[in-house]
């Protein structure tokens, strides 16, 4: 398929009907906080573009990025979007290998050059000479800086590429930073999750088509659209949490009635994300909804914050809560979530972030 051709003849050519264009661009618009009346707009533009060349690059993962965005069910925000794109390189969904793998690359790069988006997932090794993780002889930290000299952007996809990930945690034999760390003279757009939810993927990628600009980011550079609040602020167990209502155990009746998981773990009140409003598997749930609490994996250094099942001793500093509101029950637990709020906005006002560090005991 030429390169030149637009989305809207791409769409065509795959049966592709006007109407389902809409319905997509009319999500997306929702999906991105727009006014509905946007959605026509976006399929104005969308539909005038060209395939974007995209160039992904993959280091120390473990192609749970790739396995999240390629869950797609036809035809959705993530098969849309690949129409939408020229994917000139990635490791584990082309066909070519070897040298002939390396020669599309370095094709895109020339071809495409200041032009293309590259996407990165996995951190990057730097201990002695990054020999760690490489790929065709080049280490990642190498590659990296070459094939990022071109890009019009980057995209860092999942928690390792946006921080370290896992990789990273103690004692980080590899030397693991994230893209950030190396990578300086570009725009980077961090995604983060362990995976990132599809949806969140591709809808940085649709912004990028649509609008041409990169989408407003907050301090940790992760879109303020999918990462401006807490899974906290929008769960729907939150009432219970309000209620100072709480599952003790993973079987009591608390869980059974679908209480806040808060004091087995749950890590909510301090992630931020998109996971409870956009969900995962095309909107059929989310680890809170299918009993287990938030481990935090979108928020940096998530793995060495300490267990996944001790309780943040304050739901957002500096107010104590788990002892008072076992004791007090429901008032105290509406009193707590009212000061708790109070205490988020000063520090939002204030321009202070609180991390899992500030709300441990």
């Amino acid at each position: 398929m030429p390169d030149d051709k637009t989305l809207a003849e791409t769409l065509a050519q795959r049966g592709v009907s006007r109407r389902t264009f809409l319905k997509f661009c009319a999500s997306m618009a929702t999906l991105m906080a727009m006014p509905p009346a946007m959605a026509a707009q976006m399929a104005e533009k969308l539909a005038k573009v060209k395939r974007q060349s995209v160039i992904w690059l993959s280091f120390q993962e473990c192609t749970g990025c790739t396995e999240s965005i390629t869950r797609s069910h036809s035809p959705t925000l993530e098969s849309l979007i690949f129409d939408a794109i020229s994917l000139d390189y990635h490791h584990t969904l082309q066909a070519a290998s070897g040298t002939a793998a390396e020669a599309a690359r370095e094709h895109a790069m020339k071809d495409n050059y200041g032009k293309y988006l590259l996407v990165v997932d996995g951190s990057v090794s730097t201990k002695d000479g990054g020999v760690y993780s490489t790929i065709a002889g080049v280490s990642n930290h190498d590659m990296l800086v070459e094939t990022a000299k071109g890009a019009a952007a980057i995209i860092a996809v999942g928690t390792c590429a946006a921080y370290g990930g896992i990789p990273k945690a103690n004692p980080n034999p590899t030397g693991a930073v994230a893209v950030s760390d190396i990578i300086k003279d570009k725009p980077i757009i961090n995604v983060p999750g362990c995976p990132p939810i599809p949806v969140v993927m591709t809808g940085v990628i649709a912004h990028l088509l649509t609008l041409g600009t990169i989408p407003d980011l907050d301090e940790l550079g992760r879109p303020k659209v999918f990462f401006g609040d807490t899974i906290h602020d929008r769960c729907y167990r939150r009432p219970f949490y309000d209620q100072g209502k709480f599952a003790k155990s993973f079987d009591d009746e608390g869980a059974r009635n679908g209480w806040c998981l808060f004091e087995l773990g749950c890590k909510g009140p301090t992630t931020h994300n998109a996971c409870a409003t956009t969900k995962w598997n095309g909107g059929v749930s989310f680890p809170i909804e299918s009993g287990h609490g938030c481990l935090g994996c979108s928020e940096p250094d998530f793995w060495d914050a300490g267990s996944f099942y001790t309780a943040l001793s304050m739901p957002a500093d500096p107010v104590k809560y788990t002892a008072a509101a076992a004791l007090a029950g429901a008032a105290v637990g509406v009193a707590v979530s009212f000061a708790s709020r109070a205490k988020k906005a000063d520090a939002k006002a204030a321009h202070q972030t609180a991390t899992v560090a500030d709300l441990r005991k």
